[in-house]
């Protein structure tokens, strides 16, 4: 017996199921149920997973939240790895820029090397880093004095130095005026203005009247003895530190140092870029940890800066 198929002329057409057509394929039905998706084929993304890694989603995505993020947040105080330390919150009662200081009690001067002066004794105008005790920038400074003033009074030059912050801002000002430093002339001996911000004035640092060892005072505004500062007999550089005790009101406990650190044999003998670290008590007013940054530039520039490319020994006021 013969069986009637699809291209038997006498094989009437499939009823329609559904009123299903296959466009252009007259006799067809629908296909078949129970056949699933070609092999391969993905479903489609579910609502809760996770964008895809390693880029953007295309345009129409349902993971597309908005523009691609062009730059990187950046940290407050700088740019990320700058190497700056970041801007704490706002203190109150504290001057704008100072609030770094409230959050450290050891800060690291360096001083820059300038090739010019390495090379010809010319002397230049100062420029330091100033860094925290991590190794981050906290401001950088630079001294304010004429080229005349500078190779004509050498160590005992006024000047005046802007302490800034990561924005250029300047946070510090710092001004010495013009005086000795010898004991024959006890009433014109060396200090050290600190203003915060510049024009408000927040301390001093005086020179005491000393024969052997090198003393200073550190005051507030009102002319008020906050700590004193005891410095050795010598202040020769030997392949060592130069320790300048900070001690409290009355002299007899010590708060904290500020050190000449030895930097190196070719450093020391070429250069007068030096290395100074200065502790202090980590609640001490943000006022006077700025005021202890100005005795640190008053010590550089009394005891460190070479005349003549030679570093002076100069024991006491002698």
């Amino acid at each position: 017996m013969s069986y009637p198929n699809q291209h038997s002329a006498n094989y009437p057409p499939p009823p329609m199921q559904g009123g299903y057509q296959a466009p252009g394929y007259p006799g067809y039905g629908p296909p078949q149920g129970g056949y699933g998706p070609p092999p391969g084929a993905y479903p489609p993304p579910q609502g809760g997973y996770p964008p895809p890694q390693g880029g953007y989603p295309p345009p129409g995505s349902p993971y597309a939240q908005g523009p691609p993020v062009m730059n990187q947040p950046m940290a407050q105080g700088g740019m990320p790895g700058s190497g700056w330390m970041n801007m704490p919150q706002s203190v109150v009662n504290c001057p704008p820029g100072l609030e770094y200081l409230t959050m450290i009690d050891h800060l690291l001067v360096h001083q820059k090397v300038e090739l010019l002066e390495a090379f010809t004794g010319f002397e230049t105008a100062n420029k330091y880093t100033i860094k925290n005790s991590l190794g981050q920038k906290v401001y950088y400074a630079v001294e304010e004095s004429d080229c005349l003033t500078r190779n004509c009074c050498g160590p005992l030059r006024p000047f005046g130095m802007k302490i800034l912050d990561n924005f250029s801002n300047q946070i510090i000002h710092l001004h010495r005026p013009l005086a000795c430093d010898s004991c024959f002339f006890p009433c014109c001996l060396q200090s050290m203005e600190v203003s915060a911000p510049p024009g408000t004035i927040v301390g001093t640092v005086e020179q005491d009247w000393s024969i052997c060892c090198p003393a200073f005072s550190i005051k507030n505004p009102t002319g008020d003895t906050v700590l004193r500062i005891e410095g050795p007999f010598c202040t020769m550089s030997i392949c060592g530190d130069v320790e300048f005790k900070v001690m409290s009101a009355d002299g007899s406990t010590q708060v904290g140092k500020i050190s000449k650190q030895w930097s190196g044999l070719m450093r020391e003998m070429f250069t007068d870029a030096d290395y100074f670290g200065i502790t202090f008590p980590m609640d001490l007013d943000v006022r006077m940890k700025a005021v202890m940054l100005g005795a640190c530039f008053l010590i550089d520039a009394m005891f460190f800066e070479k005349s003549q490319n030679k570093e002076e020994d100069r024991p006491g006021m002698l």
